[in-house]
């Protein structure tokens, strides 16, 4: 594609950036195949060629942001299916992220829409916050037809039904492996996950020091700053990036680690492009080590030496998360793990595509979000599945208000597959409280 930045524009580093990702693009239109939002709207400027124009205009020609840009760049969902699909390696990730920031900067939006940001980005990276705001959520519920605003009513109906008790595993802490020790590694506990279910960090925790690492809690660490990121907010992800580089290196420094674990799948998207967000800033080599040194907990099972399991006559149909199979190019390691667990593992068509969760997506475009949810929920289902695994509690909670069918983290099986207990999360159903006796051979 070709682009008319001035040499004055691109003395700016994002610029610069923003200049190589519009010139790579080479307008083939193999985005548009696996875009959920052109799926589902039919619109060229909701697929990544057209919000690609619409960025590329409003950057050369520094102007203010207008409504018709801001409305399509908001209903980007940041799946990043394009980039898995695109031949030429057009980093649309950077590009729309950038997108976002200068709109942020640059665009007043309405009231209604910057009070609701606001509260966003205030709530959901505070457990504690979050959790009073769950808890308001709940009781509200019964009245949510009286709202008018359907981002509000979408709130509303996040709220899980039982809101989990606080779980001390996620305070700053060591746990010392339960077998000869393998690695020492950094659990990073997030921040939403701590109000919607604890049992994922407790579970990961169990299998790690099952089979021989040290898991450690950083003092310091929250946030990655992933959700305030996708909103354009950068001082407030940056600061929370910060804050999590300046406690990983602290213990990388100190007694030193082999990976930092990432049991969230947007998180991790988000933490291995630390050293790219800081590039340009102080901080840029310490977050780079962080970047090199975070792993999504898959990655690390898969180094580790997983027994192989008796075959379970469970049926698991595995939801392979965007920001897993497209932001980290993760795809058959978690599948892998439970075959080799022993259950026996199905995969929904159109894995590729979206189910609408997307971070605050499902809570800011909640029609899009919804219809997609629709389609993810019966591909899943037409494999009748006794369980749905996914490795990422936003798609998790996104699936699981639409379906009986319990969904539970990766991690949970993998533990109760290895000793640990029945996930919560199957309830009453007829999946029985024991597995089968397996040898702990690799």
């Amino acid at each position: 594609m070709q682009t008319v930045f001035t040499k004055e524009q691109l003395q700016d580093p994002a610029i610069q950036s923003a200049n190589d990702i519009l010139r790579a693009c080479v307008h083939c239109g193999f985005c548009t195949a696996t875009c959920p939002t052109y799926q589902v709207l039919g619109d060229e400027l909701d697929s990544p060629r057209g919000r690609i124009y619409l960025i590329k205009d409003m950057l050369e020609n520094d102007r203010v942001p207008d409504e018709r840009t801001v409305k399509h760049i908001d209903r980007c969902l940041s799946c990043l299916a394009c980039m898995t699909t695109c031949p030429s390696g057009v980093h649309y990730m950077h590009l729309v992220d950038q997108a976002r920031a200068y709109i942020e900067r640059r665009y007043k939006r309405p009231l209604t829409d910057r009070a609701l940001r606001w509260v966003l980005a205030r709530i959901l990276p505070h457990p504690g916050r979050f959790r009073l705001a769950l808890l308001g959520a709940k009781i509200a519920r019964p009245f949510k037809g009286l709202i008018p605003d359907p981002r509000l009513r979408a709130m509303l109906e996040m709220a899980p039904k039982q809101i989990p008790p606080v779980s001390r595993n996620d305070d700053p802490q060591s746990f010392a492996p339960r077998a000869p020790r393998k690695m020492r590694v950094a659990l990073m506990t997030g921040c939403a996950q701590k109000a919607l279910n604890t049992d994922i960090n407790d579970a990961t925790i169990r299998l790690l020091t099952r089979l021989g690492c040290e898991v450690v809690v950083a003092r310091g660490a929250g946030c990655c700053g992933a959700l305030t990121h996708h909103m354009g907010k950068e001082d407030e992800s940056h600061a929370s990036a910060a804050r999590n580089i300046s406690a990983w290196v602290q213990e990388m420094d100190g007694e030193g680690l082999d990976a930092i674990v990432i049991n969230t799948s947007g998180c991790g998207t988000t933490v291995k492009d630390y050293g790219f967000m800081f590039r340009n800033a102080p901080l840029a080599e310490d977050a780079a080590r962080v970047s090199a040194l975070a792993m999504d907990v898959s990655e690390v099972l898969m180094r580790l030496d997983t027994p192989v399991g008796e075959e379970i006559n469970l049926t698991v149909a595995y939801h392979a998360a965007c920001s897993l199979q497209h932001g980290q190019k993760i795809t058959a390691a978690p599948k892998t793990l439970l075959k080799r667990a022993g259950f026996r593992v199905v995969e929904p068509k159109d894995s590729h595509l979206c189910c609408g969760s997307a971070g605050t997506y499902n809570l800011m475009q909640p029609e899009i979000s919804g219809e997609l949810k629709a389609r993810k929920v019966q591909t899943l289902e037409a494999k009748s599945p006794d369980i749905i695994a996914a490795g990422n509690i936003g798609c998790m909670m996104q699936i699981g208000s639409g379906t009986q069918v319990p969904i539970v983290h990766t991690v949970e099986l993998l533990d109760w597959a290895t000793g640990g207990p029945r996930p919560s999360a199957l309830g009453n159903s007829d999946i029985p409280a024991r597995l089968p006796t397996r040898e702990n051979a690799c």
